[in-house]
């Protein structure tokens, strides 16, 4: 299955907290599209979030974010996993 990395800008700055609670919403919601989010990160003072993701599609992945907490990323690029 394709891997995409989206990444989330989020003016102000964002907690761990907060980013940690969107992701479980994302994990409840994930099956419903056949998609996998793998793993986050989070640059608090930047207000950056980064999500790994397991998906058909970068739709899919988006629809699931919008579905489970309305924080769509800004961007969202195919990746290839190495190593």
């Amino acid at each position: 299955m394709p891997v995409f990395m989206d990444i989330h800008h989020v003016e102000g700055g964002v907690t761990a907290k907060d980013v940690a609670a969107a992701h479980e919403a994302d994990l409840a919601t994930q099956g419903e599209y056949g998609v996998e989010y793998l793993k986050y990160w989070v640059d608090e003072e930047a207000g950056k979030i980064f999500c790994l993701v397991e998906a058909p599609d970068a739709e899919a992945a988006g629809t699931v974010h919008r579905k489970a907490h309305g924080l769509v990323a800004d961007e969202i690029y195919p990746i290839s996993a190495q190593g």
